[in-house]
């Protein structure tokens, strides 16, 4: 039996609205992704698959959105908008409904033409309005999925997506047709902080954490200073940046 009536005749079992659920569910598996209680932003969300793998994954306690320009019958337990994702206006509505997400994911794909690089070319400017999109609506450490067709543009997006978060890893699904060149670009823990590795600053040292290193503050992200101790100023350079908190060596 070929992959793809495996995956469209369990897809018909299962109650799944198509095949591309379980892309979803792989990718999860994969990167561990969903978690109970997320809030998930879907785009490209229609038939709906991706929404009811999505809403079974976090539950009842978490909140799943999904939007499309297409219609997009009814999920138990899901909000949905309808509307392009290319115009500003979509964009700003599903970020004044939703506020800020764990999870962006996005399986939208352009009108096929036939032709390579026009339809590799439309993808990745549709995997750019989902990583925008993203950026806007994720808090720290929240995680990013899109779908995009290879070739000679895919790795300066996955470039600029390892830039925001802590890092990025292709997947290629088991349930994508054989004959496709989609791949799905996976970052994994969005970076907000306000220093990057590199960065030299003067820090107050407010405190002493468990293990022994400084606490410092920088605009509310927490820095852990080797050596030092609370009450000293400090100047520092930034070694390593995680999303929630950084370390940093001390210069004097």
């Amino acid at each position: 039996m070929a992959g793809k009536d495996e995956y469209y005749n369990r897809a018909k079992q299962e109650g799944y609205r198509s095949r591309s659920a379980y892309k979803l569910q792989q990718l999860d598996r994969t990167a561990d992704l969903l978690s109970e209680g997320d809030t998930v932003v879907d785009l490209g969300a229609a038939p709906g698959g991706w929404l009811q793998v999505a809403a079974e994954r976090v539950g009842e306690s978490g909140t799943v959105v999904g939007v499309d320009r297409q219609r997009i019958d009814p999920v138990d337990g899901v909000e949905t908008v309808r509307g392009d994702m290319t115009e500003e206006s979509t964009r700003e509505d599903v970020v004044d409904l939703v506020g800020e997400a764990d999870v962006v994911v996005s399986d939208m794909a352009p009108n096929m033409t036939g032709e390579y690089e026009l339809d590799h070319a439309r993808s990745v400017h549709l995997a750019r309005t989902a990583f925008e999109t993203a950026l806007e609506l994720l808090a720290p450490g929240g995680d990013f999925v899109a779908k995009v067709f290879e070739g000679p543009d895919t790795d300066d997006l996955r470039a600029d997506v390892d830039a925001e978060f802590e890092y990025v890893r292709t997947v290629h699904p088991d349930a994508s047709r054989d004959s496709s060149s989609e791949l799905y670009l996976v970052g994994k823990g969005r970076i907000t902080a306000p220093v990057a590795e590199g960065d030299e600053l003067a820090v107050d040292v407010e405190d002493v954490g468990d293990e022994g290193d400084g606490i410092a503050k920088v605009e509310g992200y927490t820095l852990f200073v080797g050596g030092t101790d609370a009450g000293e100023t400090v100047e520092v350079r930034v070694t390593d940046v995680k999303p929630r908190f950084g370390f940093a060596e001390r210069l004097d």
